[in-house]
């Protein structure tokens, strides 16, 4: 749902801004000292802090294949991987990484098939794969790896089972209408594709087929594997550890080396995104804008390739200090909510100063981590807890940033007319809209909330239709792809009817 607002309501604000990064929209629509305070303050933020652990869990995730697979010990294994990748993302750039995602994606997804499809015949056929993993889980009632109540609903379900405790409820509740708004400005990473692309349809036709592509093909021939591994390994230590035992069980030489070639061009897809990420912040947010303004071409191009050789080897050490891949992306996570309204909003509400965003920041990492480690709140603490504290601190962010918002002054008039002659945004716009009389905002009506809603039903069609068809329910899988397809083709439809004006 996040990508889906992405697609319909700020990839095109993206790519008219015409900026390199990001966080230099902060100086865009802010302006003045408290603007370039807060540029500096994402892009180290994000560069060091926020780029490290995420890429320390990504790393963790590929030593783990590497150790099940070559038995190498995990420092060994982490600071080959980071030395492989480092190599061609220094020299290639964006570009590289652009161009290399394309293969990339595509042979890892089909080493991932493959092996899911070995799994689903090994187990005896698609409906005998889903029985033996439910009983398997079943097996399982009581110990440490499963909740004491296990149905067939909690293992391959959507919807909570019908006697689930009221924690489920509401997590799942939080999970489809909180926890999406983190993705739904579609900043960071997927910000830097966007400003690549041709024009401003292309940006938006982007974020939709990565919408498709991450939600509905990519997921299933993992799951599928993790059924599997129930069945295989049911009391493993380290579950995060039970795919590539699974690969080494059914895998011979040939298709394992296939495989491992598809998970490391994936590793290598994720990293060098991140790293060339991570170093136009230090280089275009950082050291161009503060450090050495008028230098050449030539020497940005320098102290980014150093940057990222400084970023590759701090994602190396997190990766070896970190233990749980699934318990970094929740602190991540939870690190950053806090923000969420304030980052949609401020394309849209003229009234957001970079007070409203510094308070969200702020806030968010002192109740996040309050939350999170204070002894007071252990009853909230743990993973089970998790969309509790989220639900909180977005709560309380949000309440502190109106707040500073309203006892801040406003941006200054100039800047705010500046910034919607550039972008010609919609939204809540008074005033400067007032101010401007020429300039043709951009126009937001039926077509765009129509195919959010379209969009979403689409892609969730989508993700069901093709996991029924693995678990052999072939009557619900026909029936979700006849619901993908005609919400798909509504939704094409719906987009001829968008406003194109000037594009």
């Amino acid at each position: 749902m996040g990508g889906m607002l992405c697609v319909f309501f700020y990839a095109r604000l993206w790519r008219r801004a015409h900026i390199l990064t990001d966080v230099e929209f902060v100086e865009l629509r802010y302006g003045g000292k408290a603007a370039l305070i807060l540029r500096l303050f994402h892009a180290i933020y994000r560069s060091t802090l926020f780029n490290t652990i995420t890429m320390g869990w990504v790393i963790l995730a590929m030593s783990k294949i590497v150790q099940e697979l070559l038995g190498w010990d995990k420092v060994f294994a982490v600071t080959v991987l980071v030395i492989i990748t480092l190599i061609y993302t220094v020299l290639s750039g964006i570009w590289g990484a652009v161009v290399t995602d394309f293969f990339q994606f595509i042979w890892a997804m089909l080493g991932c098939i493959i092996l899911a499809v070995i799994v689903v015949i090994k187990a005896g056929g698609p409906l005998e794969l889903a029985q033996k993993s439910f009983e398997a889980a079943q097996a399982l009632q009581g110990t440490q790896t499963l909740s004491p109540v296990v149905s067939s609903n909690q293992l391959l379900g959507f919807l909570p089972s019908p006697g689930a405790t009221t924690l489920a409820i509401f997590s799942f509740f939080v999970f489809i209408t909180v926890q999406w708004l983190g993705g739904g400005e579609g900043g960071g990473f997927l910000a830097q594709r966007l400003f690549s692309t041709k024009n401003e349809k292309h940006s938006m036709l982007a974020v939709l087929w990565y919408n498709f592509a991450q939600y509905a093909v990519r997921p299933w021939p993992w799951i599928i594997v993790g059924l599997g591994s129930l069945i295989y390994f049911p009391n493993i230590d380290d579950p995060e550890s039970s795919y590539p035992k699974m690969m080494v069980m059914f895998l011979g030489p040939g298709l394992r080396g296939f495989l491992v070639a598809g998970f490391l061009a994936a590793f290598m897809s994720t990293i060098t995104t991140h790293l060339n990420w991570g170093a136009s912040y230090l280089v275009n947010d950082v050291y161009r804008r503060v450090i050495r303004k008028d230098a050449s071409e030539r020497h940005y191009i320098i102290i980014s390739q150093i940057s990222t050789v400084i970023m590759a080897i701090m994602a190396g050490i997190a990766a070896w200090q970190m233990d749980s891949i699934y318990k970094a992306w929740l602190f991540i996570q939870l690190l950053m909510v806090g923000t969420s309204l304030v980052m949609l909003l401020r394309w849209y509400w003229w009234r957001i100063n970079a007070w409203s965003e510094i308070s969200a920041m702020v806030s968010s990492l002192i109740i996040a981590l309050i939350l999170d480690k204070h002894p007071a709140f252990s009853s909230i603490q743990g993973e089970d807890f998790y969309a509790v504290r989220l639900v909180i601190t977005l709560t309380l962010c949000t309440l502190i940033w109106l707040i500073v918002t309203y006892l801040t002054k406003p941006v200054a008039e100039e800047q705010l007319k500046k910034f919607f002659r550039h972008v010609r945004p919609g939204g809540f716009w008074g005033p400067i809209a007032q101010a401007c009389p020429d300039v043709t905002k951009l126009h937001l009506g039926w077509p765009e909330v129509a195919n959010f809603f379209l969009g979403t039903i689409c892609i969730y069609a989508s993700l069901f239709s093709i996991g029924w068809f693995c678990l052999g329910q072939y009557d619900l899988s026909l029936a979700a792809a006849v619901v993908s397809g005609v919400t798909g083709y509504v939704m094409f439809f719906a987009i001829s009817k968008m406003d194109w004006k000037g594009v």
